[in-house]
């Protein structure tokens, strides 16, 4: 009993810091315990449409030319190659806005301990797809673009 109070207590006394809900725990998924890249395609039925698009064409690109760097070349949840993952992990803060079967995820996070341009903020949209949420988009506002808007010719045949 003495625990339970104390746990309810910290829980109320801590900062934002704690996940909002299911939303956010489909996104915290691409983050910690480990940073997982959103293309690999073993965790593309957590994405939907237009996202899974680009995926796809990455993937073509990859086996049309695997010497060469595909379309995505960097890891969108994190809008970088290079991150200290006990970094991420300590500065992650996520919050969720939900409508109906649509919600938005705020991730900021620092991508090492020094450096001014470390911090990140990336809005992720997601929609529910037979009851789970799935991702619709991941937009940077560091670096100000939107996965669903990245162009991918490469796997692609020229007409």
């Amino acid at each position: 009993m003495r625990r339970s109070v104390l746990l309810a207590a910290l829980s109320t006394a801590l900062p934002a810091v704690a996940f909002a809900g299911p939303a956010s725990d489909a996104v915290k998924f691409f983050y910690v315990p480990a940073v997982k890249f959103e293309a690999d395609a073993q965790y593309r039925d957590r994405f939907t449409v237009p996202v899974t698009k680009l995926f796809d064409l990455n993937d073509q690109a990859t086996k049309k030319n695997p010497d060469q760097v595909a379309c995505i070349d960097f890891d969108p949840g994190l809008d970088a190659q290079d991150f200290d993952q006990k970094t991420v992990s300590n500065t992650l803060k996520l919050s969720e806005t939900v409508d109906g079967d649509t919600a938005q995820v705020v991730a900021s996070f620092k991508l090492f301990a020094d450096g001014d341009d470390s911090q990140r903020e990336m809005h992720w949209s997601l929609k529910q797809d037979d009851g789970k949420w799935k991702v619709s988009d991941i937009a940077s506002k560091t670096s100000d673009w939107t996965l669903s808007q990245l162009e991918c010719m490469a796997g692609q045949d020229p007409e």
